[in-house]
C-alpha cells in the first residue's frame, strides 16, 4: 500500500512506473477533499458525543442500580448489535427512517394529520446508524470506569449533603473519564473512516473520506490516489491515539 501511494497511476504491465508525492498532496490540490473530509469529521465528533451522552448514564445506572439477572439481560440487549451482520443491520434502519417506514407510520399512528417524514438519505439518518452501530463500545468502556467506583465514596458524598447532580458532576464524571476517553477514542477511529452506513443511508450526501476510498480502489481503480488517503487517515488516527495517550497518563499519574 505504501509502494502504490507513490505512484503516478496504477501499475500496469510494460509500462514503466513513475513516482510522484502528488497524491499526498490531493487536499491541496483537490478542494473537495477537504470538505469530504470534514464532514467525516463532522460525523464522527457526532457520532462520539450522542454515544458519550447516552452510554455514560447508562453505564452509570448498569453499573450502580441493576444486580443479577437484570443486569445480564440489559448486557445482552447492548451486546445484540454486535451480534447482528452489519449490512443487515444498516438495511433495517432504510425501513424505519423511509417514507411511509415504521417512524412514519408512528407518527400518522399519534398524529394523524402530520406530514410524512422521512429521514433517510440525510445526515440524522447517517448518525443515528452510526450510534446504534457504536454505542456498545461507550457504554461497555464506561461500565468498566463505573464499577471501579466504591460505595463508600458516593455514600461520603451524600452525607456531606451532595445532592445527585454534583455527585455525578464532581465524582462520577471525573472517575469515568478514562472510560469516556477510551469509548470515544473507539468510536471516533472507525467512524472518520466509516463507508457503509454513510453509502447506505445517506445517499448523495453520504460521501465520506471511506466512500472516497473505496471508489478509488472499486471503481476509479485509482490504487495510489486510495493509497494515499488510506495513509493520511491511518497518519490522523496516530495523532489521535498519541494525544489520547498523554491525556490518559496525565490523569493515571494524578494523585
Amino acid at each position: 500500500m505504501l509502494f502504490f501511494s507513490f505512484l503516478k497511476s496504477s501499475p500496469v504491465p510494460g509500462r514503466a512506473l513513475v513516482y510522484t508525492v502528488d497524491n499526498y498532496l490531493a487536499f491541496i490540490k483537490r478542494p473537495y477533499l477537504f470538505n469530504v473530509a470534514w464532514t467525516s469529521i463532522q460525523i464522527g465528533l457526532w457520532t462520539t458525543g450522542l454515544c458519550a451522552l447516552i452510554g455514560l448514564p447508562a453505564a452509570i445506572a448498569l453499573a450502580r442500580a441493576t444486580a443479577g439477572r437484570s443486569r445480564h439481560i440489559l448486557f445482552l440487549l447492548i451486546i445484540l448489535p454486535f451480534w447482528t451482520n452489519g449490512l443487515v443491520r444498516v438495511f433495517s434502519w432504510t425501513m424505519v427512517l423511509r417514507e411511509g417506514g415504521i417512524l412514519d407510520y408512528a407518527l400518522h399512528w399519534l398524529v394523524p394529520a402530520a406530514p410524512s417524514v422521512s429521514l433517510l438519505y440525510s445526515f440524522p439518518a447517517i448518525i443515528i446508524g452510526l450510534v446504534h452501530a457504536y454505542l456498545p463500545y461507550m457504554i461497555l468502556t464506561c461500565y468498566l470506569s463505573a464499577t471501579a467506583i466504591e460505595d463508600s465514596t458516593i455514600e461520603a458524598a451524600r452525607s456531606l449533603g451532595a445532592r445527585t447532580p454534583v455527585v455525578f458532576w464532581k465524582i462520577l464524571l471525573p472517575l469515568c473519564m478514562p472510560g469516556l476517553i477510551s469509548g470515544a477514542i473507539l468510536i471516533f477511529v472507525p467512524v472518520i473512516g466509516s463507508f457503509m452506513e454513510p453509502r447506505i443511508l445517506g445517499g448523495r450526501i453520504g460521501v465520506t473520506m471511506g466512500t472516497v476510498i473505496e471508489d478509488q480502489f472499486t471503481a476509479a481503480f485509482n490504487w495510489p490516489l486510495g493509497a494515499a488517503l488510506s495513509f493520511t487517515m491511518l497518519a490522523v488516527v496516530l495523532a489521535i491515539f498519541a494525544v489520547s495517550s498523554r491525556v490518559l497518563s496525565g490523569r493515571a499519574a494524578t494523585p
